[in-house]
């Protein structure tokens, strides 16, 4: 097997304070940053809908979910729309609030290695950290994320 077929294009999702990583594959556009609306009693990492071709796009703060801050919006503030990979949101779709535009990387088995620190609440939408040269991004649970938004969306 050659190494272009061993390599993975990913995305670097710059976070407030950490980033995440994500298959290329995975995101559908980064969009500029439109005031979410929320729902009144929504917990605070559920910042709300948005408008997005013609769909109403739930859209989240990643770092309220693993239990930290959320972060301020700043003119660098854009939203990553991720594909749903279950049918439980009805847009299909559903964002992630990110400070500036992904980077995009390839990686493959000798630039990722698992990183056994922690640091997230149980149940925390994170599959695992992992060192990737000098960087240190989170790998999202996507599905756990998609539940999270389901269940708040149910509640709220």
């Amino acid at each position: 097997m050659n190494a272009e077929a061993e390599e993975l294009y990913s995305l670097l999702v710059p976070l407030s304070d950490d980033r995440l990583i994500v298959p290329r594959t995975c995101v559908a556009e980064v969009i500029r940053f439109t005031k979410p609306e929320r729902r009144e009693g929504s917990q605070e990492w559920m910042l709300g809908t948005i408008g997005w071709n013609g769909r109403d796009l739930p859209v989240v703060a990643f770092e309220g979910t693993i239990g930290k801050d959320v972060p301020a919006i700043t003119g660098r503030t854009r939203i990553v729309v991720f594909y749903a990979g279950s049918s439980r949101i009805k847009s299909g779709h559903l964002g992630i609030v990110t400070q500036g535009f992904p980077q995009l990387v390839r990686v493959n088995r000798e630039v990722l290695r698992r990183d056994p620190a922690e640091g997230w609440p149980e149940g925390a939408p994170v599959l695992c950290r992992v060192k990737m040269i000098n960087e240190f991004p989170l790998i999202p649970h996507l599905q756990r994320l998609e539940s999270m938004i389901v269940e708040e969306s149910i509640q709220a």
